[in-house]
């Protein structure tokens, strides 16, 4: 049995899209296992870039199976464009090569339409969806009226729930958040078409998982969005819709944790995050200017250009310890290059009390003072190096200092954005 588990240890933007790409070589199977098409992962081989939003990152592997697991909400016209716009490529032919959970929620008209009209009404207070329909589908999850792919397959099952719920939800719409009503008929013809599309890739992906494992293959599990973004660990409630950590694989793939072997956690060599919420080491000044520029930091699904700041160990050590990290992949290091003085975080002041975690309550975090160490920059580019020996001696100073302040080893180090621009200093992850 060989399991990997990818997370982001961060706010998500991490870089996880390419480093699932690049450990895909050696899994048979890739697993995407909580969030929705809310996290867009960006692939550069030979020169081409793919955004995918919903379909695991190992998408662009000949061989792989992609499963999109029970965890994940979907929407299933997204999906139907993702599908497309990968098959003109060349990508997906083989029927047997995605898989849908016929458990997977689905994103309908009506999560969008409240999650955008939610934003508008609050105002200052907004929290920083991305409007997509995530959160409020995963609210209908935990209510118990959601509409799963196996309602989808069950045309009177699936007019029965839809009528029902458009019900409920249009005098919400109408009423509270002051939005027009949602045509019944116009949703139920267009995801009829919909579901004609996607049926033949819904499948009990939960057993599928298990047999795979049970022949030997090596299972790969892609997570979106990033540890601080978690709705119980995260940054709350600055904080995406699901859980992020590793533990959610067990219910968002649907194995057990005894099936569980290596996690590795992605991070930048600095700190992002996108929308609302606090962020203790954030840069306003010419040095947050310099990586967002030369980091290219805009949303990869919204275009929103991300918040920068010095790489905060408090925030990745904690992640760490959540998801029992065995290695870590450092990403964007090379965008470090040129800056003569590099801040890193290593703990938290408030009100007289140092933190060396990343303390429960948003209000707390908002105004706690950063304790920084200062480390040399340096000025050579990197994007050409691929042995950690190549590397100038205060890049190599700066990765071994964040190994021991997060105290888990740095076993990749990412030094641009094409497939091959990789330092790799453990062979194999399996």
């Amino acid at each position: 049995m060989s399991t990997l588990v990818v997370v982001g240890v961060q706010w998500g933007d991490e870089g996880k899209g390419k480093v699932v790409d690049l450990l895909a070589r050696e899994a048979d199977v890739i697993v995407r296992f909580q969030g929705g098409n809310n996290a867009g992962h960006t692939l550069v081989v030979g020169g081409q870039k793919t955004i995918v939003r919903l379909i695991p990152s190992g998408v662009l592997h000949d061989g792989k199976v992609c499963v999109i697991g029970n965890g994940v909400v979907v929407n299933p016209e997204v999906l139907v464009e993702e599908i497309d716009a990968l098959q003109q490529r060349g990508r997906l032919s083989d029927p047997e090569s995605l898989k849908i959970s016929e458990i997977a929620h689905l994103i309908t008209p009506y999560h969008k339409a409240i999650d955008l009209a939610r934003e508008r009404l609050r105002g200052e207070g907004k929290i920083g969806t991305t409007g997509r329909g995530i959160g409020p589908t995963y609210e209908d999850k935990m209510a118990r009226v959601g509409i799963r792919f196996v309602d989808l397959l069950d045309e009177d099952v699936f007019a029965q729930k839809l009528e029902r719920n458009l019900e409920e939800k249009n005098i919400y719409l109408g009423t509270l958040l002051q939005e027009q009503p949602l045509a019944y008929q116009d949703i139920f013809d267009h995801y009829r078409r919909l579901r004609d599309r996607l049926a033949p890739y819904v499948t009990n992906t939960s057993r599928y998982i298990h047999d795979a494992l049970g022949a030997g293959q090596k299972v790969l599990f892609e997570g979106a969005q990033g540890t601080m973004l978690d709705v119980d660990h995260g940054t709350y409630p600055f904080v995406t819709s699901s859980n992020t950590v590793a533990g959610a694989v067990c219910t968002g793939a649907g194995i057990a944790p005894q099936q569980l072997r290596n996690v590795i956690g992605i991070s930048k060599a600095y700190t992002t995050r996108v929308g609302s919420g606090p962020f203790p080491t954030e840069e306003h000044g010419a040095d947050g200017e310099k990586l967002r520029r030369d980091g290219g930091e805009f949303g990869t699904v919204t275009g929103r250009p991300r918040r920068c700041g010095w790489f905060d160990a408090v925030v990745v050590r904690t992640a760490a310890r959540l998801s029992g990290l065995n290695a870590m992949a450092l990403t964007k290091i090379d965008v470090l290059s040129g800056l003569s003085t590099l801040r890193v975080c290593t703990g938290y002041r408030y009100r007289g009390q140092e933190y060396d975690e990343v303390p429960a309550g948003a209000h707390i975090l908002e105004q706690v003072t950063p304790i920084y160490e200062e480390l040399p920059g340096w000025t050579e580019p990197l994007t050409a190096m691929r042995s950690l020996d190549a590397l100038p001696r205060n890049a190599r100073q700066y990765v071994e200092r964040l190994e021991e302040l997060v105290n888990v080893p740095v076993k990749m180090i990412s030094v641009g954005a094409g497939r091959e621009e990789t330092i790799l200093i453990r062979p194999t992850f399996f």
